[in-house]
């Protein structure tokens, strides 16, 4: 089969999407990337440390049709296998844990800087609402773009 993917990029089989707690931006990331090519791609989300549930998370994914179903947060020790083509990190502190991984693992790492919406806590439930959608949107763009290729798998 050809590598439909895009130049400079490899063609992943296996997607880990890295955050600080997995409650947030990764969680968000696995169901859109889940959601958009099912089977063709292999996804999971964890967090450099364990974290609690975001009820605004359900509540920006249930505004486009999305659940995160059974979804508890997992930190890096909790996957049973690290055998990932492509770790994708969400914060900066996710970020120099992939990479301390590479060590010991051939795993290539993007860096997708992505806004932590809690930052924005504090205003009214619509604004903060407004921050999750806000983050929703710019990973379910990302997502497309960087994985379009696997798509094509789905046909």
């Amino acid at each position: 089969m050809a590598d439909d993917s895009p130049p400079g990029q490899s063609r992943p089989q296996s997607v880990l999407f890295m955050c600080g707690q997995n409650v947030i931006r990764s969680v968000m990331a696995e169901m859109l990337a889940r959601h958009y090519f099912g089977r063709s791609l292999y996804v999971a989300s964890a967090g450099v440390r364990p974290g609690e549930n975001d009820p605004f998370v359900s509540a920006a994914l249930d505004e486009i049709g999305l659940t995160i179903g059974k979804h508890r947060p997992h930190s890096l020790e909790d996957l049973e296998d690290l055998n990932f083509d492509l770790i994708v990190t969400l914060a900066p502190e996710a970020h120099h844990a992939a990479l301390d991984l590479t060590a010991r693992y051939a795993v290539e790492v993007e860096y997708w800087p992505t806004v932590d919406p809690t930052m924005f806590a504090g205003g009214s439930r619509d604004q903060t609402l407004e921050a999750y959608r806000n983050v929703r949107d710019t990973l379910d763009d990302r997502i497309r773009d960087r994985f379009r290729f696997a798509a094509k798998a789905r046909v």
